[in-house]
């Protein structure tokens, strides 16, 4: 299982997730950093584990506000820079095409963002483009043909469960286990929901490959030692 912490990014700093309404996030409180900027809370979390990655949803972007470009550039001055997987609201081809021509950012397409699957089909076969099937409580945000055509999938697909973000409900395994059969051999990364040990264990024997995890994290429901046995 691969483990990937979640930054939310608003106003700079980093916020804490409720159920997908962006409107009640509010600066995190976490017992990792003294604080919530980014980079402090980002070396917390490397002190629970060794995180090769960090999944950055750039909220300010999403919402069509300015991006943090400040806090993307001090995550990647750290030392042993981390992959950054982010969702920056990405919907011009010539953004996405500047971004995965450049380096330390695997650029997410989520459906979200997207009026129709033209950017999905222009760059699905680059190695670092990542797409996020976007599911609010209504059900899922985006064109239909981007969720009902999985030929044009890139090679990792993350299933974005908002509803379950930072509500303590589970991740949504109905949903996963139908999007897993419909990937083939790509790889399904979970989103939403995770709570513990065995939530990720349920995960691994359903054949996800990840997993996007914050609040057991900050609350401790996932350990040192859980995170190092379950970790790749």
């Amino acid at each position: 299982m691969r483990i990937i912490p979640v930054l939310d990014l608003k106003g700079g700093e980093v916020v804490r997730a409720e159920r997908g309404q962006r409107d009640l996030y509010r600066p995190i409180v976490t017992p990792v950093s003294q604080s919530p900027d980014v980079v402090s809370v980002a070396r917390g979390l490397r002190g629970l584990h060794d995180f090769r990655t960090f999944y950055i949803a750039d909220l300010d972007a999403i919402e069509g506000r300015g991006p943090n470009r400040a806090a993307l550039r001090r995550l990647r001055a750290m030392p042993d820079a981390p992959e950054l997987w982010v969702d920056a609201g990405f919907a011009d081809g010539g953004t996405l095409a500047a971004i995965l021509d450049g380096a330390g950012i695997w650029p997410i397409l989520g459906t979200e963002s997207q009026t129709d699957a033209g950017l999905l089909r222009r760059f699905r076969n680059h190695p670092r483009l990542i797409l996020s099937l976007d599911f609010f409580a209504e059900g899922f945000r985006g064109p239909a043909s981007m969720l009902q055509e999985p030929q044009y999938w890139p090679q990792q697909v993350i299933v974005m469960t908002l509803a379950r973000v930072g509500a303590g409900a589970g991740p949504d395994f109905a949903r996963l286990r139908d999007i897993k059969a419909m990937a083939g051999d790509r790889s399904v990364i979970a989103a939403g929901g995770v709570r513990d040990e065995a939530d990720l264990r349920s995960l691994v024997a359903l054949g996800i490959e990840g997993a996007l995890v914050a609040t057991s994290l900050h609350d401790g429901t996932l350990t040192r030692a859980q995170l190092a046995a379950l970790s790749r």
